[in-house]
C-alpha cells in the first residue's frame, strides 16, 4: 500500500519529466539565466544610455530622442550607416559565393581531402587582431609585398596606396574580412552538401540532368535552410565587426571605412559621449532584426519541405 502511495506521489512528477516540452524548457532554464544576467542587463543599460547625455566620469540626465535627432543631421553617422551597409553586402555576397564554390570542390573525391579542408579552417581559427596585423603589413604604403611584386613585374611605377586613399581602404578591408570568413562559410556549407542524399544526384543523372540543373533543381533548393542560417551569422558577423577595422584604418581615411560598429566605440570611449556612442549602437538594431527575420524564413522553408515536421 505504502509502495502504491509512494507511486502516486512520484506521478505527477514522472510525467512532467516525460513531456519533452517541459523537459526541454527545464534543459533551456540554465542557458536562459545565464543570458538574461549577461545580455539583457548590458543590452538595457545601452538603450537607457541612448537616452541620456551620460559621458565618462559624469553621470548624465534623461534628454530623451536628443542623441538620435543629432545623428540624423550627422554626415559622419550616415556615412557609417553607408560604409556598414555596403561592407557588409559586398563582403557578404563575396563570402557566399567563394564559399559555396570551395565547399562544393571540397566535396568532390579529391586526394588529401581531409588535409585540405584543415587548411582552408586556418583563417578562421586564427585571432582576428593577429589576422588584421598581417594585413596591415600586407597593405603597408612601404612595406606592402603586394606592391613590391608587381613594381619587380612592371605592372606599377610605385606603391599602392592600401590604407590611405578612401577607395582602396574600403576595398582592402574587404577583402581582409573576406579572407576570414571564407572558411566558416565553406564549412558549414560542405556539412550541408553531405547531408544530400547521393541517390538524389544520380536520379537526376539518369534523367539527362546537366551539372547545372542538377545544383539548380536539386542542390540549391536542399541546401537552402543551410544558406539562411549561415549567411545570417555571416551578416551578423560582418555588420559588428570591429576588430578588422579598428586594427587596420581606425575608421580612416577621412572616416572612408569607420562603420556604426568603430563609430559607436570612437564616440562612446575615447570621445567621452556614452550616451551619444549608445544611441549608434541602438541604431544597429534594426538592422540585425532584418537579418535574424531572414534565417527565420528560410528555417520557415525548411518546415515546409519536411512537410511540418521540423
Amino acid at each position: 500500500m505504502s509502495m502504491a502511495n509512494s507511486e502516486n506521489r512520484r506521478g505527477p512528477v514522472s510525467s512532467l519529466l516525460q513531456n519533452n516540452n517541459v523537459l526541454g524548457f527545464l534543459f533551456m532554464l540554465p542557458a536562459a539565466v545565464f543570458l538574461v544576467c549577461f545580455l539583457t542587463y548590458p543590452l538595457g543599460l545601452g538603450v537607457w544610455l541612448g537616452f541620456t547625455d551620460t559621458r565618462i566620469g559624469r553621470d548624465g540626465i534623461f534628454i530623451g530622442l536628443e542623441n538620435y535627432q543629432f545623428l540624423m543631421d550627422d554626415s559622419v553617422f550616415w556615412l557609417s550607416v553607408f560604409n556598414t551597409v555596403l561592407y557588409t553586402f559586398v563582403a557578404s555576397v563575396l563570402k557566399f559565393a567563394l564559399g559555396l564554390w570551395l565547399a562544393m570542390l571540397l566535396n568532390q573525391h579529391l586526394p588529401y581531402k581531409s588535409f585540405f579542408r584543415a587548411i582552408v579552417l586556418l583563417p578562421w581559427v586564427v585571432p582576428t587582431v593577429l589576422s588584421a596585423l598581417a594585413f596591415w603589413w600586407i597593405y603597408d604604403s612601404q612595406f606592402s609585398i603586394i606592391s613590391w611584386s608587381l613594381m619587380k613585374l612592371g605592372l606599377i611605377s610605385g606603391p599602392i596606396n592600401f590604407l590611405g586613399d578612401p577607395i582602396n581602404a574600403r576595398i582592402s578591408v574587404i577583402v581582409a574580412n573576406v579572407w576570414r570568413g571564407i572558411p566558416f562559410v565553406a564549412i558549414s556549407l560542405l556539412a550541408g552538401l553531405q547531408t544530400i542524399p547521393a541517390s538524389l544526384q544520380e536520379a537526376a543523372s539518369l534523367d539527362g540532368a546537366t551539372s547545372w540543373q542538377r545544383f539548380r533543381y536539386v542542390t540549391l533548393p536542399m541546401l537552402t535552410p543551410i544558406i539562411a542560417v549561415v549567411m545570417t551569422f555571416s551578416v551578423l558577423f560582418t555588420f559588428t565587426d570591429f576588430q578588422l577595422i579598428y586594427v587596420l584604418t581606425k575608421g580612416g581615411p577621412v572616416n572612408a571605412t569607420h562603420l556604426m560598429a568603430t563609430l559607436s566605440f570612437q564616440r562612446g570611449i575615447p570621445g567621452g559621449q556614452l550616451g551619444e556612442g549608445a544611441a549608434i549602437a541602438v541604431a544597429m538594431v534594426p538592422f540585425l532584426l532584418g537579418a535574424i527575420m531572414f534565417s527565420f524564413f528560410g528555417l520557415q522553408r525548411r518546415k515546409w519541405q519536411q512537410g511540418g515536421q521540423d
